[in-house]
């Protein structure tokens, strides 16, 4: 059962691949936004997922992150969250991300509880929508 106070952590070791240079948000070699952004969302729903029903799943739908502190390739990220709002389906997750040296980013994550089979299916009509409309592009 979903209820708040369920916490979650994961670290890794900042690689090239990693940074922003690497992942098109700047030019230099330390810890991307964009990195920072997936250790977030990856943290969050792997600390819930033993709590979901079977063929339930959760995706990310909104993110409100400062990244603070620039981190160089070499030194290890960890990032916890804390599940702080459970609203039916709508989880918000209270997030920080750490380097040896303190504080990285922080904010909050908001995740959906979504029934894998109904989700792909609205997915899937988006790729083979029924006669009479267009296909995507």
């Amino acid at each position: 059962m979903l209820k708040t106070g369920i916490k979650g952590s994961q670290e890794l070791t900042v690689t090239k691949d990693k940074c922003a240079g690497a992942l098109g948000s700047g030019e230099l070699d330390v810890f991307a936004t964009p990195a920072m952004i997936a250790l977030i969302e990856e943290t969050a729903w792997k600390s819930v997922v033993s709590f979901l029903e079977p063929g339930e799943g959760t995706v990310g739908t909104a993110l409100d992150v400062r990244h603070v502190a620039a981190t160089p390739v070499g030194l290890k990220v960890r990032c916890e969250t804390e599940l702080s709002l459970v609203d039916r389906r709508r989880l918000v997750f209270t997030v920080k991300v750490y380097d040896p040296f303190g504080l990285v980013g922080e904010g909050s994550h908001e995740r959906f509880v979504i029934q894998y089979e109904k989700f792909m299916k609205k997915v899937d009509e988006k790729r083979n929508p029924p006669s009479g409309e267009p296909a995507a592009q």
